[in-house]
């Protein structure tokens, strides 16, 4: 493993990096008060411990008080952030990581009524449809202003030891100013490349002059914005450029499109389903015509991209940052010769859906990322064997026997189907969503090496549960389609499930009534879509999909859009009657008395789970717990002690057999619960 070319150690001027990966900067949305405190440093620090060569902190921090957080950003105008990024250089350093952090000035990228209710600010009128604040046209007393928050936050981190800085160049202020998309000033700051270029120039010289040479500044900055008259491939390559003769830049790292849509962000950050590393032929053409130190990261999710990507020429230093989110741990396992063991990113991209959406990055699969203090990444063996029953072979299931085997204790999985995966596997039946199966994949490879035994094709009862006299019985047996919603009619529709797995075919003139708001409805109107239905996806909700973040329902849409696809919301299907071969839908609302008819020849219901609960109700009498919970020891990470009942074994159950949720959820729960057993 010695001559792996992502193991070889890189010079960046002064600073020598360890090897070739690194995280590039994103927020996670765990500051708290704007400040970097315990939870945002554990979380930088095991990768660092896991062998990283440089964490880029912050995406991004805040220069200015009139660029209040969008993301829960950490505020480097505070002189109180000093002592909070040492400490986290300082440990991150300890373990032989670089640290660096990025700064911004969110420009129009956030909204007035945050923070401190100043006005937005943006070199032109042009309002982020992502955030929706119309901007005051900046002033050259705002120029001034906020060039020098640049340098006095700047200096900021160099009190806290940090390697250096990296300054946001897309979408934010900075970006603005140099695509002609959003920069209509007519002065010295707008028109021609040098203009546009002229305030990054002016927030470097300014930051140089307050740090001097031993700290790195780099610019991560839109090479190619993709959208006609925005900032070309040409044009990026001369901004490179002039980067380089400026002098003041030591790295770039490469970004090509816009985010200030939804859609348009996906194709920055690319989603499962869309091909990988596709901008890497951008960065590698900078790194080979201008020769400045390249980074990049974008949908690079395993080893071997990022070991062709350096291998290759194209990238100095790999961003492996959503990979790093689903597993710390990757550079440790590469030098150990453990690939294979590498917790794989899957691309559902929930972790940046949920920081979009103001709430802390999570990974669907890691329930340890972001709770590094109370959740560690590691298992830890128990003392004592015990015997544990697993019903259900889901991500609850699964996840469940994985941690009770690397406790140590004897397993035995049943599952009523042939193979694992329950919902999930229904999911990764779409082929843009078929990398959710790595959720299921790694399980099964995890618990292959411990002492687990799974049962497939067996219909679990409770005489079966017993003979094997368990210690602990946990019930995921998952949930089933509800579709009881309607007044009448209930007999004649059929399930999102339904569609997904084939049981019911699509039929011509569809009416799909969508009541949960989440991936299920819209993967089924997907299937229903390409099989050629004239669909209607009706909701009684006053937006679409409301459960399917920004990023993930990009996509969906961008499928629907252009086929024979309605969208209708704030609408309630009460019932359903027969109306010779076709079905007539009546349709109310919630808001008003109203009361409209649907002829269509199917109903198609989404409606969440009802959870499979029967074996857990029989089960309880019998338990030594009566299947309950401490929510105190299980938050605590404590062992479940209580004994209420005269049974021989505890009982849980876990994930969608409690009530409908999601994959994290369901995976939180079984790691949580069995990791104290």
């Amino acid at each position: 493993m010695k001559k792996d070319p992502l193991l070889q150690p890189y010079k960046l001027k002064h600073l020598t990096l360890r090897n070739r990966i690194m995280t590039t900067s994103h927020e996670p949305a765990y500051p708290e008060d704007g400040l970097p405190k315990d939870r945002y440093r554990l979380y930088h620090l095991e990768r660092a411990k896991a062998g990283i060569a440089l964490t880029m902190t912050a995406g991004s921090a805040a220069v200015s008080r009139d660029s209040p957080p969008a993301f829960n950003n950490i505020l480097c105008w505070k002189d109180e952030v000093v002592p909070w990024m040492k400490k986290l250089a300082d440990d991150c350093h300890e373990a032989g990581a670089a640290v660096m952090i990025q700064l911004t000035h969110l420009g129009r990228r956030t909204r007035w009524d945050n923070g401190d209710w100043l006005p937005v600010v943006a070199p032109g009128p042009f309002r982020e449809p992502a955030h929706r604040a119309f901007p005051k046209v900046i002033e050259e007393w705002d120029i001034n202003r906020i060039v020098k928050d640049y340098a006095d936050a700047a200096e900021r981190m160099k009190e806290a030891n940090l390697d250096g800085v990296e300054f946001e160049c897309y979408g934010h202020l900075l970006d603005q100013f140099m695509s002609p998309l959003t920069n209509a000033l007519k002065s010295a700051y707008g028109g021609s490349l040098e203009n546009r270029m002229r305030f990054s120039m002016e927030v470097l010289g300014a930051c140089r002059d307050r740090v001097g040479d031993n700290f790195l500044l780099g610019m991560r900055y839109t090479a190619d914005e993709g959208a006609k008259g925005g900032i070309t491939v040409e044009e990026g390559v001369e901004i490179a450029r002039r980067f380089k003769k400026s002098g003041l830049v030591d790295f770039v790292n490469i970004i090509r499109g816009q985010v200030h849509t939804d859609a348009a962000l996906t194709r920055v950050i690319p989603l499962q389903g869309m091909r990988s590393a596709p901008h890497l032929d951008l960065a590698g053409r900078i790194r080979s015509e201008v020769g400045l130190p390249t980074f990049h990261g974008a949908r690079i999710p395993d080893v071997a991209t990022a070991r062709y990507a350096v291998s290759s020429g194209q990238l100095d230093m790999v961003g492996m940052t959503r990979a790093h989110i689903a597993d710390p741990h990757i550079v440790n396992k590469i030098r150990e010769g453990r690939e294979d063991d590498i917790r794989p990113c899957v691309g559902a991209t929930y972790c940046l859906d949920r920081i979009y959406q103001g709430t802390p990055a999570l990974c669907i699969h890691n329930p340890s990322t972001g709770r590094e203090k109370e959740l560690p990444h590691n298992i830890e063996p128990s003392k004592d064997t015990r015997t544990v029953v697993i019903v259900g072979a889901g991500p609850a299931g699964l996840e469940a026997a994985r941690v009770a085997g690397e406790r140590g204790h004897k397993v035995t999985v049943f599952e009523a189907a042939d193979q694992p995966g329950g919902q999930v596997r229904l999911t990764a039946q779409s082929p843009r969503k078929a990398e959710m199966i790595g959720i299921i994949d790694w399980r099964m490879d995890q618990c292959s090496g411990l002492n687990v035994e799974f049962k497939f094709n067996t219909f679990a009862e409770e005489k079966d549960i017993v003979a094997l006299d368990p210690d602990v019985v946990i019930i995921a047996t998952g949930g089933l389609p509800r579709t009881d919603v309607l007044e009448t009619g209930q007999e004649l529709v059929v399930s999102a499930w339904d569609i997904l797995t084939g049981d019911a075919k699509p039929g011509n003139r569809v009416l799909l009534f969508d009541d949960a708001g989440d991936h299920v409805a819209m993967q089924a109107s997907e299937k229903l879509a390409e099989s050629g239905s004239i669909l209607e996806i009706m909701t009684p909700d006053r937006s679409f999909a409301p459960e399917v973040m920004g990023l993930n329902l990009a996509p969906y849409i961008r499928s629907l859009q252009g086929e024979k696809v309605t969208f209708t919301v704030t609408y309630r299907l009460k019932s359903v009657k027969s109306l010779g071969n076709a079905l007539r839908a009546t349709i109310g609302s919630d808001y008003k008395e109203i009361e409209l008819d649907r002829e269509v020849d199917q109903v198609v219901v989404n409606h969440g789970t009802t959870p499979l609960d029967d074996l857990y109700f029989e089960l309880k009498p019998k338990s030594s717990n009566l299947g309950s919970v401490n929510y105190d020891a299980l938050i605590n990470c404590e062992p479940q002690i209580e004994s209420r009942g005269t049974g021989n074994f505890q009982l849980f159950r876990i994930g969608d057999a409690v009530e409908s949720r999601n994959t994290h959820a369901a995976i939180f729960d079984a790691n949580r619960l069995l990791r104290v057993l």
